[in-house]
C-alpha cells in the first residue's frame, strides 16, 4: 500500500515527503476534531464495570 501510494505521487523524493507530511497531518487532525469526539460522544465511561 506505502509503495503504491509513493508511486502514484508526482515530484522528486522530496516533494513525495512534504506531501506525504500533509496528508499525515490532515488525517491526524480529522480524527481529533472530528472522530474521536463524535466516538466520545458514544461512549460513556460510567457504563463500565471491571470485576
Amino acid at each position: 500500500m506505502y509503495a503504491a501510494l509513493w508511486r502514484i505521487l508526482p515530484g522528486p523524493w522530496w516533494v513525495r515527503v512534504l506531501m506525504l507530511l500533509v496528508l499525515l497531518a490532515a488525517v491526524l487532525y480529522g480524527l481529533f476534531f472530528f472522530v474521536y469526539p463524535w466516538v466520545s460522544a458514544l461512549i460513556d465511561p460510567q457504563e463500565v464495570i471491571v470485576q
